[in-house]
């Protein structure tokens, strides 16, 4: 199966690149950050399988019932719609508020936290923080700082509350009665049933108490090292591990190879951000362009020496051939090169 999908990519790399169609067809993969099509069917795979179909995946580290589960449909009738004022996408740092609830969540290198805070005439009288698993992402954390907040506002919904956070991506999500997101979908709900809560944007970072007290709550959890709160695994996660197992084992199949070795010379380790190479530096670095050295190896030429008397190769003419001096090159020191 391998081979028949590497036949079909290589079509599509050669006439990306341009390059001699003897070209190898790893060295082209990893040239224009394109994996053997092998790996990327079989993350979308696993992926599919852990999401959708709820199966588990041998020598994975999470089992199906680690992620979140895709909600689907309306989380309320069509008919039923958050009140127009209820959300607002505006900066309300400078809104004056007697009591008010500011929500951050934090990811630091070395963990994630989620935090609320209210505050009556510019007191702080109740905070909430929790940390959470490493794998999880920033935006779950300050969904689950929102839909705490709401929680602990519904024995204060008899007055206004307005609710404050700095991630838009957050207030999106809970105003969308079709989340996917189950989190978003029971802050929806709250704030549906609740039409004295009010859910505003706030600019981060430019001293508004609240939110820069949030923050450090939420940054502090983050460090606590205490037991994590649980919260089920995202899609981007599964996809971001899937993708490292993935670049892994395109790592291997690179590595132990037995073609491209002049490209493997020059990129020993695969990545997917591309380096965006002309047609003439693949034909240089592959080797296989207009060269003796490649023209003899394909019988295309009854010698692979140079005119000047050496070895025809990419690097001769670039570095050392009197035919060639006013293009050359410094030659790379002996350990830098295996010719």
């Amino acid at each position: 199966m391998a081979r028949k999908l590497d036949t079909i990519q290589r079509r599509f790399l050669l006439a990306i690149t341009g390059a001699y169609r003897t070209s190898p067809t790893a060295a082209l993969q990893v040239i224009l950050v394109l994996p053997p099509l092998h790996l990327s069917l079989k993350c979308e795979a696993e992926s599919v399988s852990i999401r959708r179909l709820r199966k588990h995946i041998p020598n994975h580290s999470h089992a199906p019932e680690d992620f979140e589960e895709i909600e689907s449909g309306w989380s309320s009738h069509p008919s039923s719609h958050l009140h127009p004022d209820q959300i607002s996408l505006q900066d309300g740092g400078n809104l004056v508020e007697t009591t008010a609830i500011y929500t951050d969540g934090s990811k630091l290198e070395n963990g994630v936290g989620a935090a609320f805070c209210l505050v009556e005439n510019s007191t702080i009288v109740h905070s909430w923080s929790t940390e959470l698993r490493l794998e999880n992402t920033v935006f779950q954390a300050e969904l689950l700082a929102l839909k705490e907040a709401v929680q602990f506002a519904l024995p204060l919904a008899t007055k206004t509350i307005k609710i404050f956070t700095d991630n838009k991506a957050s207030i999106l999500a809970v105003s969308n009665p079709k989340s996917s997101n189950k989190m978003a979908r029971t802050v929806f709900s709250t704030l549906l049933k609740n039409p004295n809560m009010y859910l505003h944007w706030i600019k981060a970072h430019v001293g508004y108490f609240g939110n820069e007290t949030a923050d450090a709550l939420s940054k502090e959890a983050a460090e606590s090292h205490s037991s994590p709160s649980i919260v089920k695994l995202s899609k981007a996660y599964l996809k971001s591990s899937l993708k490292k197992s993935m670049i892994n084992a395109w790592q291997t199949l690179w590595t132990r190879g037995e073609t491209g070795r002049s490209t493997h010379n020059i990129i020993p380790t695969v990545s997917l951000h591309p380096a965006n190479w002309s047609r003439d530096d693949i034909i240089f670095f592959t080797g296989h362009g207009p060269f003796q050295f490649y023209l003899r190896r394909f019988n295309l030429s009854t010698t692979s020496t140079c005119p000047c008397g050496l070895e025809g190769t990419p690097l001769h003419y670039a570095t050392e051939c009197l035919f060639t001096i006013s293009w050359r090159m410094k030659k790379p020191a002996p350990q830098h090169t295996d010719q």
